[in-house]
């Protein structure tokens, strides 16, 4: 068995959405003065490698803690669009594919966009889904389409019509890395969320396991 990690660390000048806060860490507790290390945490509950909950767009939909813990683990598929020049990715692109949408629960979409981490170009020019591939992918049940980019949406998007029809069937994992490490197929794909009241989202450490 082999894991492969597809996680971005959280640090304190990591990159963020644009608006967002980034995270704080302070020491809380020390060896010196406590007997044992603690540090307290702050950040948004969709910083760095997280899960998008319907609820984070869609009224009195379901929030992650409310959700079975299957949902966030299951077979596993990438599609490989790092050849995608259009500022859309169209259905043409996903068709041929057809077959792992119909026996994958999770499909990954590798654009190569996590090579631009921690530079400014992550949050631009990145290419999105066209809403007629989005509701394509809606008609398979998947329990999560995740990307390797900042969001499924444009970064400047004030509708987010991809998020609101993606999330009325799954779940979107956002800020994946290292999915040129994975085999197109043959993988369980691992997200679990921390499970806090009321989760609109959460970091995960997304793995494959092969």
């Amino acid at each position: 068995m082999e894991i492969i990690d597809l996680s971005h660390t959280i640090t304190p000048g990591m990159p963020v959405y644009p608006g967002t806060e980034p995270p704080i860490m302070t020491p809380a507790c020390t060896l010196d003065n406590d007997g044992f290390i603690e540090r307290k945490l702050i950040f948004y509950s969709h910083t760095g490698t997280h899960i998008d909950a319907p609820a984070h767009i869609l009224p009195h939909a379901p929030t992650l803690d409310r959700m079975p813990a299957d949902r966030f683990i299951g077979p596993g598929s990438v599609i490989d669009l790092t050849a995608v020049k259009e500022s859309e990715i169209d259905i043409s692109y996903l068709e041929p594919h057809e077959n792992l949408f119909k026996t994958s629960d999770f499909i990954l979409f590798h654009t190569g966009w996590s090579q631009f981490w921690g530079r400014g170009k992550y949050f631009r020019d990145y290419p999105v889904l066209s809403e007629e591939a989005a509701l394509w992918i809606d008609t398979f049940g998947l329990k999560g389409v995740g990307v390797d980019m900042i969001s499924v949406d444009e970064a400047d998007a004030t509708t987010f019509s991809i998020h609101n029809i993606l999330l009325e069937r799954s779940i979107i994992i956002e800020n994946l890395t290292h999915l040129e490490k994975l085999p197109k197929t043959g993988f369980i794909f691992s997200c679990f969320p921390l499970k806090f009241e009321n989760a609109d989202g959460s970091p995960v450490r997304a793995v494959a396991i092969i």
